[in-house]
């Protein structure tokens, strides 16, 4: 039944305005609003539904987007460029890169706190 079904993600936020701000601004993704959600076009892919729950919102413990690059370190230095903070988990190095392990990744949050990451693929 759902084989062909143009299923997609999504996430909630605590604050509609920030998070259009954050991923089309400060991210540069192209992001529609329709009845007061977002969703965030990114590739050739489904749309991904932002939509809002204000107080109720609990940013995810996991990370919700991963966005394959093909320089990390190139990846991470320009979004602090633009006002990102990385996450500063154990082992990772001065950037916010964790370099052992698996491949290159970094990771920051948005504005409602949810998690997101950089990681380096030779497919980006």
């Amino acid at each position: 039944m759902f084989k062909t079904t143009p299923a997609f993600s999504g996430f909630s936020v605590d604050d509609i305005p920030a998070a259009r701000a954050f991923y089309a601004d400060v991210l540069g993704l192209d992001v529609r609003e329709e009845n007061g959600m977002l969703f965030l076009q990114i590739h050739q892919g489904q749309p991904i539904l932002v939509y809002p729950k204000g107080d109720a919102h609990r940013p995810a413990s996991f990370t919700i987007l991963n966005f394959p690059v093909d320089n990390v370190e190139a990846a991470v230095r320009e979004l602090a460029d633009r006002g990102v903070e990385f996450e500063r988990y154990g082992g990772v190095d001065d950037l916010g890169i964790m370099r052992a392990g698996g491949p290159l990744i970094a990771w920051f949050t948005d504005p409602a706190g949810n998690i997101l990451s950089v990681i380096e693929s030779s497919d980006a």
